[in-house]
């Protein structure tokens, strides 16, 4: 299948192109020529375990990848995880269901690309006769940049650098990846925000003149951000899971449809939803559900995308994005493909800081999308009243959709899957606050406290984190990150 740009100025001839440079040269994201159409073939993963499902929906797009290989390589990713399934399902209440994404290794749904995506980027750089070393640049608000990590550690010919804002992470989330283990791994925190770091990323894999400088290396640039289709890609599989899951337990019937409410920063995981309903999935309405920094909520509004605002640290620290990059792909097939409106569209975000899409455009997204948010005072209490009721902890991610599907249940007939993005104890002095009203800002015992209280054990990921090292301590300004690729490859 062939993969083209957003902004127009690239075509590739296969998915294997596409993931081994992560961003088009023009700066656009590359989409799949076209949407293969599996409708016919639903059934078949009713009888499917997850990595089954998993090949399936990849095989639909990395046609050049060997399906055997491909099956094989999702076993192994899968199997890392705690539980039968990668996206096990939880029922809440009639019509109400969790679809749990935390069961992999960092705890937190980025497991569930990136534990697969180490094989889909070295097996496309093979496909493609790519040689040099691969350095891959990660931009993270808290969750991508420890999944990358592990998924990619003592990789040969594979180094990583990530970058978080120093301020804007959990204290569990920063401790994850700063006590990494792993010789080709670098971690650095920004003065800044998520933003930030991920504007910085962007601008490195535009410039020729610093690709030509790495390529004298022997280096090239690739990405794990979900600009990258080979991160977006397996998240289109826990879709087509979640309706298998609901069918097999008699939830639903075949043919019915299912609502989706999505907590979402930077779109991607929301935007595989809508390639899942693409691609024949019974899907109704994919809900948007954003924190305090509610850009998306108003821009499904009102049609325009505006970050002129203010920027909100919250205690959904992944959510606290107003750049979201995928809002590109969607606002590329809302316009009709057409390269040209996206190209300047998103010139003007980079100019002006915002940028309006049609009436009819808008009309068309809400057709397929609802949005609401949720501001610090209600993630609160959702966690409170939800354990109170049901028994169930939430993050403040989930508390986050929680709170915005509630808003939206009684218009919407379907049931609904939320999607909870990760575990509580990724945020224990934030869960325990709301749980209890008390106060711990030492993050391990509030972790203790949080156990006793839910009565749910603490991870071994997060208990064993205070027996590691620190080994990442360096803090730059977002100016002086292109520096630091160059000194980490020289090494």
């Amino acid at each position: 299948m062939e993969f083209i740009s957003t902004r127009g100025g690239q075509k590739v001839s296969c998915a294997s192109e596409a993931i081994a440079k992560g961003l088009a040269t023009d700066g656009g994201l590359f989409v799949p020529a076209y949407f293969p159409n599996v409708k016919d073939k639903l059934e078949s993963i009713l009888d499917m375990d997850y990595a089954e499902t998993a090949a399936f929906v990849l095989s639909q797009y990395l046609t050049e990848y060997d399906y055997d290989d491909l099956l094989l390589a999702c076993q192994k990713a899968y199997d890392r995880f705690d539980s039968d399934s990668a996206a096990p399902i939880v029922k809440i209440d009639d019509k109400l269901f969790i679809m749990e994404l935390f069961h992999g290794p960092t705890l937190a749904f980025k497991d569930v690309a990136l534990m697969l995506l180490p094989y889909l980027l070295r097996k496309g750089c093979d496909n493609c006769g790519i040689k040099e070393e691969i350095l891959i640049l990660v931009a993270t608000s808290g969750d991508t940049g420890k999944a990358a990590l592990e998924g990619f550690k003592n990789q040969p010919g594979i180094k990583v650098m990530v970058y978080y804002p120093s301020e804007g992470v959990s204290d569990m989330q920063k401790l994850l990846m700063t006590t990494q283990e792993g010789e080709n791994l670098s971690v650095t925190a920004v003065k800044g925000n998520f933003d930030d770091c991920q504007s910085a990323v962007k601008t490195i894999f535009s410039s020729n003149e610093i690709k030509e400088r790495l390529l004298k290396e022997n280096v090239v640039l690739s990405s794990a951000n979900s600009i990258n289709f080979g991160r977006l890609a397996p998240q289109i599989a826990y879709y087509f899971s979640a309706y298998a899951d609901l069918v097999n337990a008699e939830e639903i019937k075949f043919g019915e449809e299912v609502d989706f409410c999505v907590p979402t920063g930077n779109f991607g995981n929301i935007l595989a939803g809508y390639y899942a309903k693409m691609m024949g999935l019974p899907i109704g309405k994919l809900v948007c559900a954003s924190n305090k920094n509610n850009v998306l909520t108003d821009f499904f509004a009102t049609g325009k995308y505006d970050i002129n605002r203010e920027f909100y640290k919250t205690t959904s620290p992944s959510m606290d994005i107003l750049i979201s990059s995928n809002l590109e792909r969607l606002v590329f097939e809302m316009s009709g493909r057409n390269f040209e409106v996206t190209k300047q569209r998103m010139n003007d975000l980079s100019k002006s800081k915002e940028y309006t899409v049609s009436d009819i455009e808008r009309v068309k997204i809400s057709k397929q999308f609802l949005a609401g948010y949720c501001d610090e005072k209600n993630c609160v209490s959702t966690i409170k009243n939800f354990f109170d009721e049901y028994g169930y902890t939430l993050d403040p991610h989930t508390s986050v959709a929680v709170t915005v599907a509630d808003r939206f249940m009684d218009e919407l007939n379907n049931p609904m899957v939320i999607l909870s993005t990760a575990s509580p104890y990724k945020f224990p002095e934030s869960v325990y606050k709301a749980l209890t009203g008390k106060v711990d800002t030492d993050a391990f015992n509030a972790s203790k406290k949080l156990e006793y209280t839910t009565a749910e054990p603490v991870p071994e990921q997060i208990s064993e984190l205070k027996e590691k090292t620190v080994k990442f301590t360096k803090v730059v300004e977002k100016e002086d990150i292109c520096d630091t690729v160059f000194e980490f490859i020289q090494k």
